[in-house]
């Protein structure tokens, strides 16, 4: 690998020669007749050669037809031995020497200084100079961009070509018209899925828009570490730069700081933000380059291009690289607010971040990103981690078994104390007491502390317990616990548990209600349990008996009658349409999968149930159960009536 200062050297004699080229050939004569013939100190016949013996002379050959003889060498001549050519070629005869490349003034006005090579990285030096191509990856081993996920369809991915003829305006609507917050666990999951999948691009939109398009709506979700892996299954050289800078913001939020760095050093200074050359110090000085990150990271702190405490905690993290470390004092007096930045250096170098100015980041607007961030990042304590991960299991980033495995993580901590230790130990008795009511009461101590665990509604505590609802015994002594324990199990997709209540809970209750949008099949509900579900609904304004009655009519398990006489109580207008409505309805009618699940997305937006419709449940429900999703139908209607 060749040095700095090699490359230096090189560009400078390379500049040199260019220079030397636009002087032209009229100098280099100049030169010539200038100098004249050296002569000679030796005594006069010192250095004559001994003459050599006076060949014998020979006849020539006669001409033949055939190709010439080779002439061998006669012992005691002396002198060069011609050779003849080989058939078929020509003599090769000597040739002009081509004049040195010119270049014009424009062009020297454009070559950098000899400060501004000193301080170029490697990188930069080698794309000034032509000598780094744009792949350095051989073309056996690059990837394709036809195909662009991580989910292929025998591992639970879409169809790869679901998309390929749609038209791209609709697919790039809704990806980008998706602000990233869902009001549903399922509906995130089921969006997730869509955007991790091997697929296609549509039809007019570039591969690498694409999947800029899903990895920007995965950042949205706070799906982190997924956007990752879909950027990770392109070859660095592909990145446009959307994607580069969706890149930036999940290396960020997983902490993997030094993950992008391939990308920044191949585009070397496409960017002039502060951030972006604060990246390009750091990634130089991982790569060898210590004193030009040095150089960089001062002259940054001098300029002002970021500020103090942006510039400071880059030094720091640079100077974990090696060679020319420097002490850093990180001074958080004169910080007045977070940003992705400060959380996510500070969080992988171990520094602690105030605790005033983490709960402002969370209750500001994009609070959301330090929740889902500070779940996903390994570094954190388990206790610490703990309160982030409630809220991304609430929004279905953290699957159950995975926050049972943080708390788990939380239990073992001898030095973890305060709520999330409580909430562990809590959790154990629900799992380990010896008797179910000891354990549904352990359970429903967790769920009143909902708040604790994830904020909201209690959502997440049911997540954390879906598992340990799942091993209570369908026994009519608790058929009081029975809603709240069918809606815990249902947050984890085990409906064959939550069926074994069918014939505990009594009909128009909530238990009963949730079995009723979960059964597999298409099994007809009458009106009869339906109407008592509404008598007894407490909700406001019937949100749950609105939700039921969409539910069920989407999942195709109400007569049309009864459909239209419950939807006329519930004030819902089964038969309205609107633009999103018939798009959705259309891809279902076309049989898209993936089509359906991104309006399904776009049709969910929101951060409460209130701002979810009973009309756009109806169709989401109804065209997922025709593209073959009915599992993820169901679990969103159930989920529609547990929190409506």
């Amino acid at each position: 690998m060749r040095s700095v200062a090699s490359y230096r050297m090189l560009a400078v004699s390379m500049l040199a020669l260019g220079c030397a080229g636009a002087l032209g050939g009229a100098g280099l004569a100049g030169m010539a007749t200038a100098q004249s013939k050296p002569e000679s100190i030796l005594p006069p016949g010192f250095d004559d050669p001994v003459p050599a013996p006076t060949p014998t002379p020979r006849p020539a050959p006669a001409p033949t037809s055939g190709p010439p003889p080779i002439v061998r060498p006669v012992p005691g001549e002396v002198g060069p031995v011609p050779v003849a050519p080989f058939p078929g070629t020509v003599p090769a005869r000597p040739v002009d020497v081509p004049p040195l490349p010119s270049i014009t003034r424009d062009e020297l006005t454009r070559l950098p200084s000899l400060e501004e090579l000193e301080s170029m990285s490697t990188e930069e030096l080698d794309q000034l100079l032509g000598l780094k191509p744009k792949f350095d990856i051989p073309p056996g081993a690059r990837r394709a961009l036809t195909r662009i996920g991580v989910l292929a369809v025998d591992e639970g991915g879409l169809p790869p070509r679901a998309l390929a003829n749609q038209p791209a305006t609709l697919v790039r609507a809704a990806l980008a018209g998706n602000k990233g917050m869902m009001v549903s666990r399922w509906g995130h999951i089921l969006l997730r899925r869509a955007l991790a999948s091997r697929m296609v691009a549509p039809q007019g939109m570039e591969p690498i828009e694409f999947a800029a398009l899903r990895v920007g709506l995965l950042n949205r979700l706070g799906e982190h570490a997924v956007a990752r892996a879909v950027m990770q299954d392109i070859d660095t050289a592909n990145w446009s730069a959307e994607l580069t800078s969706e890149a930036l913001n999940a290396y960020l939020a997983v902490g993997d700081i030094t993950g992008a760095c391939p990308a920044v050093r191949l585009q070397g200074s496409t960017r002039e933000d502060g951030e972006w050359q604060l990246m390009q110090a750091i990634c130089n000085a991982f790569a060898g380059e210590s004193a030009l990150a040095a150089s960089q990271l001062d002259g940054a702190l001098f300029r002002g291009i970021a500020p103090r405490i942006d510039v400071l905690l880059a030094r720091r993290f640079a100077g974990a690289a090696g060679r020319g470390q420097r002490a850093v004092q990180i001074e958080w007096d004169a910080v007045d607010a977070l940003n992705p930045w400060r959380f996510g250096l500070a969080t992988a170098l171990g520094e602690p971040v105030p605790d005033s100015l983490l709960e402002s980041a969370l209750q500001a607007p994009g609070g959301a990103y330090y929740a889902h961030a500070g779940a996903l990042l390994p570094m954190l304590p388990a206790a610490q981690r703990a309160p982030y991960a409630g809220r991304a299991a609430h929004e279905g980033i953290f699957s159950s078994q995975a926050l049972i495995d943080l708390y788990s993580a939380v239990y073992a901590d001898p030095a973890a104390n305060g709520e999330a230790a409580t909430n562990a130990a809590t959790l154990r008795e629900a799992y380990l007491a010896a008797d179910p009511a000891a354990r549904i009461a352990a359970m429903q101590r967790l769920w009143d502390a909902g708040e604790a665990i994830g904020g909201g509604d209690g959502h997440s505590a049911q997540v954390l317990t879906a598992y340990a609802a799942a091993r209570i015994p369908a026994d009519a002594s608790h058929a009081g616990a029975a809603g709240g324990l069918i809606a815990a199990m249902l947050t984890a997709g085990l409906d064959r548990d939550a069926l074994a209540w069918r014939e505990v809970v009594e009909q128009g209750s909530l238990g009963w209600a949730l079995i009723a949008l979960a059964a597999p099949g298409s099994t007809g509900v009458g009106q009869g349990g339906v109407d008592v579900f509404l008598d007894d609904d407490e909700s406001a304004g019937a949100r749950k008996s609105a939700f039921l009655v969409a539910g069920l009519a989407g999942l195709g398990k109400l007569s049309s009658g009864d459909a239209g006489t419950l939807a006329d109580r519930v004030g819902v207008d089964l038969a309205r349409q609107t633009r999103w409505s018939r798009a959705i309805s259309r891809a279902a009618e076309v049989n898209n999968p993936a089509l359906v699940a991104l309006l399904a997305g776009l049709g969910m937006q929101g951060t409460g149930w209130q701002q979810m419709t009973p009309l756009h449940l109806y169709h989401i429900t109804a065209a997922l159960r025709r593209v073959g999703l009915e599992a993820e139908a169901r679990m969103i209607a159930a989920e529609a009536v547990a929190r409506g």
